[in-house]
């Protein structure tokens, strides 16, 4: 079955980066395009990136774009997410998405503090 795992997460400064990745097995991954959304305390999800199965396309929110950069390994299976120039606001729970039926994984928490 669909498997998503994702890690990286942690505290970081303002300013300061992190990468998350996320493990994907039972699927196709090559195929699949693949999301990263978040959720802070008390807010709805939020979709902040996108990428296509080869990964030549990305997409962004415009909350995240200049700061995070989506990409993925097809020969590991690993989705990743790169996050720069941090802010508080960035703090949420960060899961990665399946296009394929919508499932995603248990999430890793980014803390930013000011």
């Amino acid at each position: 079955q669909v498997q998503l795992v994702e890690s990286g997460g942690g505290l970081v400064q303002s300013g300061g980066s992190l990468r998350l990745s996320c493990a994907a097995s039972g699927f196709t991954f090559s195929r699949t395009s693949m999301s990263w959304v978040r959720q802070a305390p008390g807010k709805e999800l939020e979709w902040i990136s996108s990428i296509n199965g080869d990964g030549s396309g990305a997409y962004y929110a415009n909350s995240v774009k200049g700061r995070f950069t989506a990409s993925r390994d097809n020969n590991k299976n690993i989705l990743y997410l790169q996050m720069d120039r941090l802010k508080p606001e960035d703090t949420a729970t960060y899961y990665c998405r399946s296009s394929r039926d919508g499932s995603r994984g248990q999430g890793t928490q980014v803390t930013v503090s000011s």
